[in-house]
């Protein structure tokens, strides 16, 4: 642990004076080729990175933090787009952490009434954290009596574990960027359980961050060039699947960052699956006009059973290939008995108290 902890410092120094030369990049060069040449050797170091992490917790995040969401970023703002461009320039106590965080400013109303719509949604994000983090504590209770648990079962639990450990991280680090640089920011997820169709749910509910960088870096993009070339029906379609399988490509660089194996594919194939079934609905949508539609009632559970049986088949089995429950555990303490008694153990030498 104590090498991994030096290395994670290391990387992120190095990380802060990248994004620093990028600043100063923008500040130099006009937007267009030119600076996305002299920002080729950031996003390489951002991809090569990661990989000198080995822990599933500081090398995964790193790796999603830089390599996926601070090189897209800074794909846009070569181009003088994204959230990192602005006129005036950002500071840059926010430029950098907006660059490698999951977090994205928003407009608020300036107003000065007790009950505005601002602090009625924070109340109500405030109550729906708390109840998520008692319902992550309990499914952790739960893992303890997991030989009694159906495998396909304990694999829906796993489901909403990611969720609401995303949910939870995602929201801590949007809550440390807003002490320091004094910013509103937009939820990482909005209730993807509730999601009406496939559309709703990875368009509108889940990973909402993700979902707005992919927009304007491939979507759009893609979108633009295959308009050129057939109607802007195929184009929006072809702009879909190609988003789905940048994604894919993202995913299964980010499980190998965690778990070192070799990829099978299975994780591309998953969001290969979506893009097409997300194509097809948006196709059946526009040919009805948008007169076929279930109610709720019958949607919700529609979409998230699709979801859920999809990820039994493609996504899980490469994930739990390289034991991240076992792994996540033995970090957990290893982490835990660094900070109570300044000891730095290897996670492999922890004895987790869930396996035993």
């Amino acid at each position: 642990m104590e090498g991994e902890v030096d290395k994670f410092v290391v990387v992120w120094i190095v990380v802060l004076a990248c994004l620093l030369y990028s600043y100063t990049i923008g500040t130099l060069i006009p937007q267009g080729t030119t600076r996305l040449v002299a920002l080729s050797m950031v996003t390489c170091l951002f991809l090569w990175l990661p990989l000198n992490l080995t822990t599933m917790h500081l090398g995964g995040l790193t790796s999603f933090f830089i390599a996926w969401l601070a090189n897209f970023k800074l794909l846009l703002f070569a181009y003088g787009k994204g959230p990192l461009s602005s006129n005036p320039p950002i500071p840059l106590l926010r430029f950098v952490p907006m660059a490698c965080l999951p977090i994205k400013a928003v407009h608020t109303p300036s107003t000065s009434s007790p009950e505005s719509s601002t602090q009625v949604i924070k109340k109500k994000v405030k109550k729906i954290s708390l109840f998520k983090i008692l319902l992550f504590g309990t499914l952790l209770k739960v893992y303890d009596y997991n030989e009694y648990i159906h495998p396909k079962l304990r694999m829906s639990l796993y489901c909403f574990h990611i969720y609401f450990m995303l949910d939870i991280v995602l929201a801590m680090v949007a809550y440390v960027a807003r002490t320091l640089v004094q910013m509103e920011l937009e939820p990482q997820f909005d209730e993807p359980y509730l999601a009406t169709s496939l559309q709703d749910f990875w368009g509108r509910r889940w990973n909402l961050m993700v979902t707005s960088i992919l927009h304007p870096t491939i979507y759009d993009p893609v979108r633009s060039i295959c308009i050129r070339l057939v109607s802007r029906e195929w184009a929006s379609l072809v702009a879909i699947f190609t988003s789905f399988l940048v994604s894919g490509l993202m995913h299964e660089f980010i499980f190998y960052n965690i778990g070192r194996l070799k990829p099978t594919g299975e994780v591309t194939c998953f969001f290969l699956l979506h893009g097409v079934l997300v194509s097809v609905e948006v196709a059946i949508k526009k040919a009805t006009k948008g007169k076929l539609h279930f109610p709720p009632i019958v949607s919700r559970p529609l979409t998230l059973g699709c979801v859920l049986t999809t990820c039994f088949w493609l996504f899980f089995p490469p994930f739990l290939r390289f034991k991240p429950d076992v792994r996540g555990c033995q970090e957990s303490v290893a982490f835990l008995e660094f900070v109570t008694n300044g000891r730095l153990i290897s996670p492999a030498n922890a004895s987790c108290p869930y396996l035993l």
